[in-house]
């Protein structure tokens, strides 16, 4: 074919990536050990669409922030309506709430989902267009206690995936009583700063002066620095919910910042909000975040609900993760390579392969009607365990020699029980070393039992 006649490969959109082969298995560990985890802390898993009507989020997001005003995916169907692909999760975990009725169920509704957002913001590391988050959701607790227990989660997350340096901060923005008072101290600083603001947050400064301090232009972030914080305005109840939550986080022991300038980018926060910050990201320092939403379920058509819940980036997570050399467990590889000789050979080793997957394990064979020994190269290449090979000679004694790849030992053994007992026997061994590594070193708890339970 001419040069010229060659079609083009299409590439993957800007700000998107593939998760190849190779990454997959640290994804697959980020996200089992995440439910895992959240399902200590009573939370299981809720699944919603990709996109929703665009009223949901402008709704609850809020029409004066970024994601809103500048980052949504927004796009007319083909009835006519307006549709969203998703940018965060709680917007949609709510909506799929209230319309299934969850909040007639025994409350706190705990929550938690895997899933993809998309904004249109400019890529760059841990940072996509289409992204990936963790994220948490409890419904019907207003107690001091969620905010901690939910904190405590993040927290717990973070360490598991060897987070040591990670610095938590919060902070509380108020609630509908007390922040007008806040807003209005906000206005007054702003005013007398209006021509040096951006386009964007003169129209912030008429309908909500608070998301100026989460704008991203250098300029309005440099006069943010001086503007009046929300703690100095917060009301009686406020002020003893936080009091209440930093007491339950010291009595927990997790270490925290108060920072007065943490704000969130989202309308819908109120009271407590966190941030879980880490040096290994670079500047986009977050990798975990979230708040409480008192009054959201209420604004999407719901009665009057107390919520919290939290977001954890999984790409901004992976990349700290990578950046601080944290191991990850290996992939799955081929317990058994069965090469073969002949078609007798061919044939009998995939449907031994079959009767070994049927058994739970890893076995592959030719596919490539390869000879012996690119065989054996490909079985060395993949990192099989262990190998034989089936040729006539085989197949007649129905014995073949199981050869140890990473060794070189062989041993013969019968191509039913024999060879299953072998695999099982290795299996249970490595399994065996695997939870020995994973217990060294944990502080156990020798007393845990009773006296009556040990001494059945």
């Amino acid at each position: 074919m001419a040069q010229s006649d060659k079609k083009e490969v299409i590439k993957a959109q800007r700000g998107t990536q593939d998760v190849l082969p190779a990454n997959v298995h640290k994804w697959q560990y980020i996200e089992r050990k995440v439910l895992e985890i959240a399902g200590n802390f009573g939370f299981t898993e809720i699944r919603f669409p990709t996109f929703e009507d665009t009223n949901l989020f402008q709704r609850s997001v809020g029409d004066t922030t970024d994601v809103v005003q500048k980052e949504m995916y927004t796009f007319p169907d083909k009835g006519g309506r307006s549709i969203t692909l998703r940018p965060e999760g709680t917007a949609g975990t709510v909506r799929a709430v209230l319309e299934n009725g969850l909040l007639n169920e025994a409350l706190p509704q705990k929550l938690c989902y895997i899933t993809s957002c998309f904004r249109y913001e400019k890529p760059q590391a841990g940072r996509l267009r289409e992204f990936h988050q963790f994220g948490v959701e409890m419904f019907g607790a207003k107690s001091p206690a969620a905010d901690a227990e939910v904190i405590s989660l993040g927290s717990q997350l973070l360490s598991t995936f060897g987070m040591d340096d990670i610095v938590l901060e919060i902070n509380s923005i108020g609630c509908p009583e007390c922040r007008p008072h806040y807003h209005k101290a906000l206005k007054s600083y702003f005013e007398g700063r209006k021509g040096d603001l951006c386009p964007t947050c003169l129209d912030r400064l008429e309908k909500n002066p608070m998301r100026i301090l989460d704008c991203k232009s250098p300029v309005c972030s440099e006069i943010a620095k001086g503007a009046p914080v929300s703690l100095d305005y917060l009301c009686d109840e406020c002020k003893t919910h936080f009091d209440g939550v930093k007491a339950r986080l010291d009595a927990i022991g997790i270490v925290y910042k108060v920072n007065p300038k943490i704000v969130r980018g989202l309308d819908y926060y109120t009271k407590t909000v966190f941030e879980f910050l880490s040096g290994a990201v670079g500047s986009q320092s977050a990798v975990c975040a979230g708040g409480r939403y008192d009054g959201l379920v209420e604004e999407m058509g719901g009665n009057k609900t107390p919520g919290l819940g939290f977001a954890m980036g999984i790409e901004r997570l992976l990349l700290a993760m990578e950046n601080k050399k944290v191991p990850f467990p290996e992939t799955k590889k081929c317990d058994l390579y069965i090469g073969s000789l002949g078609e007798k050979g061919a044939v009998k080793a995939l449907g031994l392969c079959s009767a070994l997957r049927d058994e739970g394990f890893f076995a592959e064979c030719d596919l490539m009607e390869r000879g012996l020994k690119a065989q054996m190269k490909y079985a060395d290449k993949i990192g099989a365990r262990f190998s034989l090979v089936l040729g006539d000679n085989e197949i007649e004694t129905d014995q073949a020699e199981l050869k140890n790849m990473a060794t070189g030992e062989k041993t013969t053994v019968n191509l039913g029980s024999g060879l299953l007992s072998a695999l099982y026997d290795v299996s249970i061994s490595s399994a065996l070393d695997s939870m020995a590594e994973s217990l060294e070193g944990l502080d156990l708890p020798i007393n845990f039992l009773t006296d009556k339970e040990k001494e059945k």
